[in-house]
């Protein structure tokens, strides 16, 4: 368990020294809530590491902006011989796989995509507590930007189709109380090269997350559990301001129940919250600005919708 955490902290404070703070796009960028819920995606490692598969959808909606993500990840099992009487039963094997399909659309332009995820977990106790997964996943993206016209010359632009594939890479750590990972998304970079002032017109860029959580017990009897956790997030672009690179999330879990907030951008306010049936579950997320008239900039609605299927023994967590 030291050992993990040394090599973590190495690696953590290395890439925070060699990258830059910078101003970059993910890719997908939105829906926003799948850092929440879905954190496979920035970080494939993730993907197959609870006790339960899944298929989940989460739509967006900000204006005139609109998103969709559609996705599933599950931990393959096997069947292994039962005793005496009894059938035979499925336990988890290593391999953890996942997907997804997403589509983000903005003003005058619009991202779509697919990717596919692959995970392998060691566990690091006999018990098969803890696990140091490592993650891969490969993506295919297309960009089309609208045709812009205006009065100025200068500002007036075609329209505009580029498709590029790119790639991901993660490791993650996890236990019944502590996770961490690290992961590097967009290794192929942007598919074109910088303009003469250093500006790229399609919106991607490499980019580094570090995320790290911690479950605290309050209540055991209720399930009641309190889950501080943040994001760190840099890229290879352009300077920003530090504060920008951390992005904290409060989870509280009571039974089924999730409640919580995350900002990834501090000029807003943000909440959301999930409920957990045996088969599936709900969720929505809402982030309002906090100095900014509602009718200037309006709300982040998402809602999510996802099912839960191939249960194995134990009870499927969070």
């Amino acid at each position: 368990m030291v050992l993990y955490r040394r090599i973590f902290t190495v690696v953590f404070v290395f890439l925070i020294l060699s990258w830059n703070k910078s101003i970059g796009q993910e890719v997908p960028l939105n829906p926003i809530s799948y850092r929440v819920f879905n954190p496979f995606l920035f970080n494939p490692a993730i993907s197959g590491s609870k006790d339960f598969s899944s298929i989940d959808l989460i739509a967006a909606v900000q204006g005139s902006s609109k998103s969709q993500l559609l996705s599933g990840n599950w931990r393959m099992a096997k069947k292994v011989p039962g005793y005496f009487l009894s059938p035979d039963i499925k336990e988890f094997t290593n391999v953890g796989t996942g997907w997804y399909i997403f589509n983000d659309r903005n003003d005058s332009s619009k991202n779509t995509g697919m990717g596919a995820t692959f995970s392998y977990h060691i566990p690091l106790d006999k018990k098969h507590l803890s696990f140091l997964s490592f993650g891969a996943s490969f993506k295919w993206v297309k960009f089309n930007r609208d045709e812009v016209h205006s009065t100025d010359p200068g500002k007036s632009k075609p329209s505009k189709s580029v498709s590029y594939p790119n790639m991901d890479l993660g490791i993650y750590y996890y236990s019944p109380a502590l996770f961490a990972g690290i992961s590097f998304t967009n290794l192929f970079g942007n598919p074109e090269s910088p303009n003469t002032l250093g500006e790229y017109e399609i919106p991607v860029s490499r980019q580094f997350f570090f995320q790290t959580g911690y479950k605290i017990l309050l209540n055991r009897s209720l399930n009641i559990v309190l889950e501080p956790s943040i994001i760190i997030n840099a890229d290879g672009s352009s300077s920003q301001e530090s504060k920008n690179m951390f992005e904290p999330m409060l989870k509280f879990y009571f039974e089924n129940f999730c409640l919580g907030s995350y900002f990834n951008d501090f000029d807003k306010m943000s909440f959301f919250l999930q409920y957990k049936y045996p088969r599936f579950y709900f969720g929505t997320f809402f982030q309002l600005p906090k100095d900014t008239p509602y009718y200037k900039q309006s709300m982040v609605a998402e809602i999510t919708l996802g099912m839960n299927f191939t249960k194995l023994s134990g009870k499927s967590h969070w």
